[in-house]
């Protein structure tokens, strides 16, 4: 099992860290404060090629294997982009856009997946709902068959991309009787009627990253916008999250090497008792807990990428405890260098205490750090 970079990976990390620090980075800051999205940073995104780095050259994406949207995510991190804008990037190239391209017929792929690579269209995926959040299965909304499509009512809740989107991968329970095989999925565009977004929510963390609530009220869709089969949604459901457990984390690494020259930078500069705080034997082991973390959680994600990339497309055990372990395990080292920051790291012009609070959402969002020792365990056998 070889994790190591191709020369094509290693340039085009280099070009993305140079590209990102350049053109997004310096209006990071502005937009989390405000809890704005940087439309400007999207539009670049999708100009570099960077929101179609997945998707199939035939409609106009880059084709890369999941390792190089690894290394591209992990590049953004490290650049210092923050974890909303790169959420928002994950959720419209890999919960939306690749679930088109693995599952959609020719007319859905050729119609959709063009305007997503270059981000001209914004696209989310609904899956949770205000009472089905890790518990797939026991989603509400409801489409029901109606002549020539479907008639969705519901709602879907902590929708990322949710206010902004133009197009929608929805989960839909088509049949109430059939469990996790009553479950479909579905293409919704902006401006359906009896389709809308809620307000943004304000959240601890990713701010830049718009959040809501998504609603159908007697939305009626055409029948060629089911995604697939009818009654496969729940295993489409579940490649999907693969994603979510993989590729999304590498940005997270990335913004960890952040972290570390931040931290680095600091300590050498900053004096106390008549020398540099870096000489201090508990300051420099903060900073090698950061490397340590960094360097695990690169070698589970990087394994995952190296499984998919190797046709194995089904990995939720490793996928899990990637997730886990980024989830939790980023919580003592991110504390950290706020506190070896002092004062300073608790305002926002050194940028740690902003990664501090994005990195929350990894033990939370795509299925608490709980569900994933479920997961695990039930992967693991029935007699844990």
């Amino acid at each position: 099992m070889e994790f190591g970079l191709t020369p094509d990976q290693s340039a085009l990390r280099e070009q993305v860290l140079r590209f990102a620090r350049q053109e997004i980075v310096p209006r990071v800051r502005e937009h989390d404060l405000a809890s704005e999205f940087d439309f400007d940073s999207w539009r670049k995104l999708g100009e570099y090629g960077v929101l179609g780095l997945n998707i199939p050259e035939a409609y106009g994406g880059g084709g890369a294997d999941v390792m190089t949207c690894v290394v591209v995510g992990e590049a953004l991190g490290e650049a210092g982009v923050d974890g909303g804008l790169t959420l928002a990037y994950g959720a419209h190239s890999f919960l939306c856009a690749d679930t088109i391209a693995a599952h959609g017929n020719e007319e859905q792929k050729a119609l959709y997946l063009p305007r997503l690579a270059t981000g001209e269209w914004i696209g989310c995926m609904g899956l949770t709902e205000p009472g089905a959040g890790s518990d797939a299965a026991a989603l509400r909304l409801r489409a029901e068959r109606v002549d020539g499509g479907w008639r969705l009512n519901g709602t879907k809740m902590f929708i990322t991309n949710g206010p902004i989107a133009d197009i929608a991968v929805i989960f839909a329970r088509t049949d109430a009787e059939a469990a996790h095989a009553g479950i479909s999925a579905f293409v919704v565009r902006k401006g359906t009627p009896g389709f809308s977004a809620g307000k943004n929510l304000h959240k601890l963390g990713v701010r830049t990253s718009l959040t809501s609530e998504l609603v159908f009220d007697d939305c009626i869709i055409p029948e060629e916008n089911l995604l697939g089969m009818e009654g496969m949604g729940f295993f489409v459901a579940l490649q999907t999250l693969e994603w979510d457990r993989s590729a999304l984390l590498a940005p997270a690494i990335g913004t960890t090497g952040f972290l570390i020259d931040r931290c680095c930078r600091y300590a050498g500069e900053r004096e106390q008792f008549g020398r540099p705080i870096a000489s201090f034997q508990a300051v420099r082991h903060k900073i090698a807990d950061l490397k340590i973390f960094q360097e695990a959680a690169r070698s589970l994600v990087y394994r995952i990428a190296w499984c998919k990339d190797q046709g194995q497309p089904m990995n939720h055990l490793e996928a899990s405890v990637a997730k886990l372990f980024v989830g939790d395990a980023s919580l003592q080292p991110t504390n950290d260098a706020v506190v070896l920051h002092g004062g300073y790291g608790y305002c926002a012009e050194y940028d740690v205490e902003r990664v501090f609070r994005d990195l929350r959402i990894a033990a939370i969002g795509g299925g608490t750090s709980d569900i994933q020792k479920m997961i695990i365990s039930r992967l693991m056998g029935e007699g844990v």
